[in-house]
């Protein structure tokens, strides 16, 4: 394995790690309400918002859009 496979493969393990645990603190904040007024209980919020999160990172393209069209207009101008 070269240097650029051995360097790319450090880069996807890094940033896979880096969702993960973005993942799981972003899980806090979304669900707190819902536990702490014993709407779900804890392991079905933390189930519902792990599946949401996986799907909406597959069907939701509007920020990424969002945040492409602001610097390509701007480099236009």
């Amino acid at each position: 394995m070269d240097a650029q496979m051995v360097l790319l493969a450090l880069v996807v393990v890094t940033a896979l790690s880096f969702d993960f645990t973005n993942g799981f603190h972003d899980t806090a904040n979304a669900m707190a309400t819902s536990i702490a007024t014993g709407a779900l209980r804890p392991k079905v919020a933390v189930a519902l918002s792990g599946v949401l999160n996986f799907v909406v990172a597959f069907l939701s393209l509007e920020v990424a859009a969002t945040i492409l069209a602001g610097p390509v207009t701007m480099l236009a101008k």
